[in-house]
């Protein structure tokens, strides 16, 4: 995890402080359960939770020793419990607390970043129907298709994280299950009732069968959402950049009083918050392919897994975390330029129009392939900068046999393209609340 690139609110999740205390409440629930079942003293469970404590530089010390992360916890918290410490751990195995721990991580790491992905689908919302209307081109490989508005490409964005928020909420519930079942996961030495328990008190439901481990499908499934997530904020970073270049502009980056954007060139205005966002996306996709390897783990545990999830845990929801904050902000102060869209829509002199003058001649009675030749070479001559495509039809023989120039008129109205509008952002933010 960097500072730069991480909000204390996630990142406080994965500190050795929160770490340690999952993994206290874990040993204390276990108590708890085991004297209610009468397999140990309920006084033992009760001093547990009284006296209980740590200190991270005391378990990091206990750890360059025994060489064991679980065991050196155990041994700092007996050093304030006392002779009731004995009855810590009855029956558990490591995986046991460092497996639920993961859970309760995971699933509190979804928590905020559903919150995120709340918060960025309402800014979405909001700008998507302040430019309901607002016309601009729609582009296919880059280059001018046919009319669309920018109202458009922000409910397109807004329906794909509301499907990211779908994904995530299932993702949560995947990953956020409990493991007390001992070694090898059989419950030899250990009730099933203890792990029920442990469960419930940690908002977690119990793993339908553990080895000695949570099998690790769930967290592929888990990386997997969040690297799906972290490519739709690049795809929404990628068309703000490109809106942005000098030659389009029609919108970009707000710019704050007193930034700077070039070292060099005092007159720069970069896209360096989507650029960002571009290459913590990569990040994030990145992490994904390790998830999908600890999958294959040999017979009941290895810990190949471990040093993977030690830095895919904090570092993919720490970066995706900060992402989804940063592109929130950029949405909302995203600066429109709609007179910059209008002189885009005329630059190629009504060619966005083609496809409805194809179609009416079909419709006259000409053959598509006649159509699409008559149309295709009117067109040409308007890329080159020689004349307006209505001027050019208007003069063609052809289409003047099929179309007259009120009828052809007609075919070069913008508002064509919105009558469709109100239905799609109906389908879009019919359940949006």
């Amino acid at each position: 995890m960097i500072p730069r690139y991480a909000r204390d609110v996630m990142t406080s999740i994965w500190s050795p402080e929160a770490k340690f205390q999952i993994w206290f409440e874990i040993e204390a629930h276990a108590c708890d359960a085991m004297a209610n079942l009468g397999i140990i003293p309920k006084e033992a469970a009760k001093a547990i939770w009284e006296r209980a404590h740590f200190e991270v530089d005391r378990i990091d010390e206990i750890e360059r020793e025994v060489k064991h992360d679980v065991i050196a916890f155990l041994t700092n918290v007996a050093e304030h419990v006392g002779e009731e410490a004995r009855f810590l751990h009855q029956g558990m195995t490591s995986s046991d607390v460092l497996d639920t721990c993961f859970a309760v991580q995971l699933a509190r790491a979804s928590d905020l970043l559903l919150a995120d992905l709340q918060d960025l689908l309402a800014v979405l919302k909001r700008r998507a129907f302040e430019h309901k209307m607002t016309l601009c081109i729609g582009r296919s490989h880059g280059i001018h298709a046919e009319p669309t508005t920018f109202g458009l490409k922000l409910a397109q964005a807004y329906a794909e994280f509301d499907r990211c928020k779908q994904r995530l909420t299932e993702a949560r519930e995947e990953i956020a299950t409990c493991a007390i079942s001992g070694a090898v996961g059989t419950f030899a030495n250990i009730d099933p009732r203890i792990e029920e328990h442990v469960a419930a008190q940690l908002g977690l439901k119990p793993e339908t069968i553990s080895t000695q481990i949570i099998p690790r499908d769930r967290h592929a499934q888990f990386f997997a959402v969040l690297a799906v997530i972290a490519s739709c904020v690049e795809r929404l970073a990628t068309e703000i950049r490109h809106l942005q270049r000098t030659e389009v502009l029609e919108a970009e980056e707000y710019f704050s009083q007193g930034q700077k954007g070039s070292s060099a060139m005092p007159h720069k205005r970069n896209p360096v918050l989507t650029e960002n966002l571009t290459g913590l996306a990569r990040l994030v996709r990145g992490m994904a392919i390790p998830a999908m390897e600890n999958v294959a783990l040999w017979h009941e545990r290895d810990i190949s897994h471990s040093s993977v999830e030690r830095n895919i845990g904090p570092d993919a929801t720490v970066t995706l975390d900060f992402a989804l904050h940063r592109l929130t902000g950029v949405v909302d102060k995203l600066v429109v330029y709609p007179e910059n869209m209008q002189a885009n829509l005329d630059r190629l002199g009504g060619l966005v129009h083609s496809q409805r003058v194809l179609l009416a001649l079909t419709q006259a009675g000409m053959s598509r392939e006649e159509a699409y030749s008559v149309v295709q070479r009117n067109a040409m001559p308007v890329w080159r900068g020689e004349g307006q495509f209505l001027d050019l039809l208007k003069q063609d023989a052809d289409v003047g046999a099929h179309l007259n120039h009120a009828q052809l008129e007609s075919l070069f109205d913008l508002g064509y393209h919105t009558k469709n509008v109100d239905l799609i952002f109906d389908r879009v933010f019919a359940n949006s609340g």
